[in-house]
Parts: C-alpha cells; structure tokens; sequence
C-alpha cells in the first residue's frame, strides 16, 4: 500500500469531518423527501407507517451497509472509488464490461440531474407553507445559479465548512428524531423485518411504494465515488454515525405519521397534503433556523454531486470512452476540477427539472429510476471483481443473487414512475450513453484503419533527411504523438508526414505515446534512444486521473536527460550554438477527418458521421494534450476505413 493510500485510511477527527461534508451530502439530506413520498395521499395506517420505515432501515441496511460501506468500498483502486474506478480494475476480463461501466456512468449523471432540485426544493418550499406570498420556484432557481456559477472560481473556502455543517445537520436529524419518539414508542417495533414484508405483501400497492423506499439510499454511490478524497476508514467510521442520525430522524418522523392514523380528509385520501413530516416534527419556534440549516445542507449536497459529476466525467475522458473537454484546475485542494461544459450542462439539466417539475412531489415521482440501474451496473462490475480476487464462488454467486433481487425489485417498483417524469432522467441517460458508445465505436472503426510500420527501415532516410542542407530546418526539435506503444513501429501516417506530405528536417525527431492505466495516479515514463542524436521515443505511463499536459511533462523529462547526458538540446543553428542556446520545439498532431472515398456500411457511416459532429464540439487533439498552441501545427489527414470499390474506367478516343 502507497503511504497516500496509508494516510488516506487514516482515520482523525479531522478526516472524519471532512468526509462528513463531502460523502454524505445525498443520502444525508434523503429525511427531506422520503417519507412524504411515501405516504403521499394515502390513508395512513400503523402497517404503512411502521412497514415504510423497516423498508427504509433494511434498505440502509442491506443495499448502503453491506454492499457499499461493507464489501464495495474493498473495491478501491489505489485509493480511488467509482464506478469507472471499479471498471478500471476488471476491464481485462472481459470487453464487454465497458457496456455495464457506459450505462452505470450514465445513469449516474442523468438521475444528478433532479438531486440539487430536489433536495433545495424540499427545503425551501417550507418557506412558501408559513407563508404563501413566498414564490419557491425563483428561490431555487436563485440558488442552482449561484452554485453553478460559483464552481469556476473553485469551493476551497466555502468548502473547508462542509464537514462542521453537515455535523450540525446530522445532530438536527438525530435530536429532532429523537424528540418525537418517546410519544409514540411502538415506531421502534419498525427494526423487525417482519414489518418491512408485511408492507411488501399486504399493504395496498405497497411493492410499488418501493420506489419512495428506495430514495433513502440514493446517495449509496457516493459513499463509494468519494473513497479518493477520504479513505475507506473515515466512510465506515463516519458511517456508523449519519445512519444513527438518519434512522432517528426516520422513527421521529414516523413515530408524528402514527399520530395521524386513522384521519382522512373529505376526498377520502389521507391528511398529508402538503406537509411534510420533516418540518413537522421541529418546534415552531425552530422552524426557520431549521429551514436554513437544510438548505445549506441540501446546497452542500448538490455540491457534492457537481464535484462528482466533474470527476466521473475526467476519468471517462482519461479512459477514451468520453469526448475530450477542456479540464481546469480552480484550486489547489487535491483531486478538484473544473469541466465548464459539463457545469453548463449539469446547469440547464437542473433548471428544466425545476421548471417542468415546480414542487418537489412532482420530483420525487421522477427520482430514482436511472440510479437503480447504476447499482445494478454496479452489482455486475462487483461480481467480476470478487471472482478476480479469487473469493470463493460459492460465497460471490449467492452475495450477487442478494443484490440483484433487490435492486431489480427497486427498478421494478421504480418503473412505475416512468409516466410520471423518471422518461427526463432515461432520455438524458440515454442521449449521454449514445455519446459514450458512439466515441467508443467509432475508435474501433477507426483502429482498423491505422496502419504501423517498422522504423528500422525507414532510420537511413530519416537520418539522411536531418542532415539534408538542401531542405530548409523545419525545427530543431520536432515532436510527434503517436499510438504506437512499441518503439519499433510507428504510424505511416506519420512517416507520410515527415517524408512525403512536406519533408520536414529536423535535428532531432521525437515521437511522443501516451499510454493510459488503470492504476488513478501512476506518473511514470521510458526512454528509448533509436537513433543517437536523431530520434527519440518517450512512452509516459499516465493513470486514468492524471492529466496528459505533455508540454511540462516532457520538459521534465528533457531537463532530466540532459543532466544525465543523454540528450543535446541546444540550437544546431551556429549562431545560436555558439551562445548555448536551447533549439526550438516544435510540436505536430494529425487529426483525421472522413474522407469522401469511404465505402462504409449505413451502420457505421452513421457510426462516424455522429462522431464527428460529437468531436466538432470536444476539445482539439493539440489542447487535449495540453500542448502549447504556439508551437503546435496541425495536419489533416484522410481517415479512409474502407475504401471505396474500385470503379472501371474505359478510355475512349475522341
């Protein structure tokens, strides 16, 4: 184990906090919205109320607990969490685990859509319940802007306040709970899953309430998605702790429903309305502050979520199942960025969702559908990895049989709310998925068509071509990317462009291969000198979470050769030799486009016509690399995957 890894796990007071403010911002703000999903208009009845909250305590229990905090969390990839983490660990069993990583992470992404409005929503409509004048929809409104807005400038200061105020939060839920409990003690009776089966079995649509069920334990994925910033130990420990809190709240909340039994309203439905059983149970003279405090806890939330988003999203880049976009670094706090499209993005989706939906009733009939299918994408990628780990299969075939009745179970019932907003979250995860797979198809297509060659042949004409005076210096040093990870090939593409397309002589021919891994944070390189002093081959082994910024990196490595006199980089102009000055750098990057003699099947000419049209709005290859633009010359080169028939041409005289 790594000493980050080491100091990761380390479990402090301090840790603790912060993975209080980081970790549990969805699944701790869950007691806004669950039980009053639940109940709806229903009549209240002491087998709802009772069997709701045991579903609530088994599912926190079995599906947060044991699959997450207990056994997912073994799953850590060098310290790291997430679906795509977990991908990275168990990619080479099989190809076809890049399909349950695309729908997972895209199903991830989709549901985050409603998790701000959702939560701020359910905090602030409280306010318009006290006093009607109050308009909800252009608070939250204000609010999501805010958040959104203020991600470009980085969260490290208002960040450093998550933990302490989350702990105040989970303190609110734990005493409120516990405040309400002692007037209706038979709530406890909820801990027996008797009740839990019996709501399943005999309450009316009670399988179908699963769906409300299931949104206590929404936030699940994050527990495991932050693993990187906080450590395994500090999750479990601090665990312990907010389930406490959240369970409390749960009996407090249901222990007021049971007050209300047997009491319906003229309609015939029960006596719910717009309450809320949250704010219900705090003293009125509380309820303000208490107002406050869960809208900050739910903004905490959505940031946690945008934060999550933002690295989901650099790992699928990293790993070439997303389009490249433009990264930025707004602070020094270790592992936050910043993807200004994806804000854009996350923004309009949470806005729509706020002003199609309006209430939060709207919002929870539409929660949970797409995260379902992420925990189950989930379940499969967890199997692969405990078969890779040599745990019996007597132990890994009976644990995944658990998981996937239960969350088909919650899928099943979740369905229900297809009709009802959760097709916003299926076709944003779908439109999501039809990137990812199309960038993922399209290099396959594209694979067949790049073509390696063998250098050795080609060294005398390279060698020649360096010192040929008669061809005007193209650079002193002039530097490739290339796809070959063998030092012996390289593309033809290439060789095309440096002897053929327009001979380029240069002092010093550098070629340039990233290779991606799936340890998070490897930052490594090998040299290979194939000709002395004329050609060079660097391969830099990148992990999925380290930026490819080639312009430092490879300064690095030149400044690190030169000490060891490996290389000489000084100008070969004599002028410029005379005075040691250090030659010039100069940078190509093909770039592909379709050319028009493709004789492609409709399948994959459609395949790449959207892969195009995708790749027009992702960062170019030059910046996607992090290479400076000022010395950076980009070639166009026909991307022919398979040509067209060859047509018979007949001469004819005049």
């Amino acid at each position: 184990m790594s000493g980050q890894q080491s100091h990761a796990n380390k479990v402090s007071l301090a840790g603790l906090l912060v993975t209080l403010g980081i970790v549990y911002g969805d699944i701790g703000t869950s007691p806004l919205y669950v039980l009053k999903a639940l109940v709806g208009e229903s009549i209240i009845t002491q087998d709802l109320v009772l069997g709701g909250i045991s579903c609530v305590i088994w599912t926190l229990t079995l599906q947060t607990t044991f699959k997450y905090v207990i056994l997912t969390l073994r799953a850590d990839n060098n310290g790291e969490g997430g679906i795509l983490s977990l991908y990275a660990l168990v990619r080479k069993r099989s190809k076809i685990l890049v399909f349950p990583a695309i729908i997972g992470a895209c199903a991830l992404l989709a549901d985050g859509i409603i998790t701000p409005p959702i939560s701020v929503t359910s905090a602030i409509e409280q306010l318009s319940l006290l006093n009607s004048e109050i308009p909800t929809v252009p608070i939250v409104t204000g609010i999501i802007l805010a958040l959104f807005l203020v991600q470009q400038f980085g969260t490290e200061r208002i960040g450093i306040m998550f933990g302490p105020i989350m702990f105040i939060w989970f303190l609110m839920l734990a005493v409120l709970g516990v405040s309400k409990i002692p007037g209706h003690t038979e709530v406890l009776m909820a801990v027996n899953p008797y009740y839990a089966i019996n709501f399943i079995t005999n309450v009316p649509n009670g399988f179908w309430l699963l769906g409300a069920v299931f949104l206590c334990t929404t936030g699940a994925e994050a527990l495991y998605s932050d693993l990187g910033h906080c450590g395994r130990n500090n999750v479990r420990m601090s665990w312990i702790f907010v389930k406490i809190c959240l369970i409390l709240n749960y009996f407090g909340q249901g222990a007021w429903l049971l007050s209300k039994v047997g009491q319906q309203t003229n309609d015939g439905t029960g006596p719910m309305l717009d309450l809320n059983p949250f704010f219900e149970i705090m003293p009125n003279w509380f309820m303000y502050l208490g107002i406050a405090i869960a809208a900050t806890a739910a903004i905490i939330a959505s940031q946690a979520l945008i934060s999550g988003a933002f690295t989901l999203i650099s790992e699928a880049i990293r790993l070439n199942i997303w389009p490249k976009f433009k990264i930025k670094y707004p602070s020094n706090v270790k592992g936050q960025l910043y993807i200004p499209a994806i804000n854009w993005m996350l923004l309009t989706g949470c806005l729509v969702v706020v002003w199609y939906f309006r209430e939060s009733a709207n919002m929870e009939a539409a929660y949970g559908l797409s995260i379902t299918i992420t925990m189950l994408m989930t379940t499969w990628l967890l199997t692969y990895y405990l078969i890779s780990r040599n745990v019996s299969r007597k132990i890994v075939i009976p644990i995944t049989l658990i998981f996937l009745s239960l969350e088909a179970s919650f899928l099943i019932a979740n369905l229900s709310k297809f009709t009802h907003g959760g097709w916003v979250t299926l076709l944003v995860g779908g439109l999501l998925f039809t990137v990812m797979w199309t960038w993922l198809k399209s290099r396959k297509i594209k694979d067949r068509l790049t073509e390696f060659v063998d250098l050795e042949p080609h060294l005398g004409t390279l060698r020649e071509l360096s010192n040929d005076k008669s061809v005007n210096k193209y650079a002193t040093h002039l530097v490739y990317m290339t796809a070959s990870n063998d030092p012996s090939k390289i593309e033809s593409k290439v060789l095309y462009s440096i002897i053929n397309k327009r001979p380029k002589r240069a002092d010093i021919y550098w070629f340039i291969h990233v290779d991606t891994l799936d340890d998070p944070h490897t930052t490594e390189y090998q040299v290979k000198t194939i000709l002395q002093e004329d050609i060079i081959w660097i391969n830099f082994r990148l992990g999925f979470r380290i930026e490819p910024r080639i312009n430092l990196l490879l300064r690095y490595v030149i400044e690190d050769m030169v000490k060891n006199k490996e290389v000489n980089i000084t100008s070969r102009y004599e002028s410029l030799n005379r005075n040691n000055i250090t030659g010039d750098f100069r940078f190509v990057v093909l770039e592909k486009y379709l050319s028009n003699e493709n004789d492609l099947p409709f399948f994959e000419s459609l395949v790449m016509q959207l892969y195009f049209l995708i790749k027009e709005y992702s960062l170019p290859e030059d910046k996607a690399f992090g290479l400076d633009t000022s010395s950076v010359k980009v070639e166009k080169v026909p991307l022919i995957i398979s040509a067209a028939k060859k047509i018979q041409l007949t001469r004819i005289s005049y």
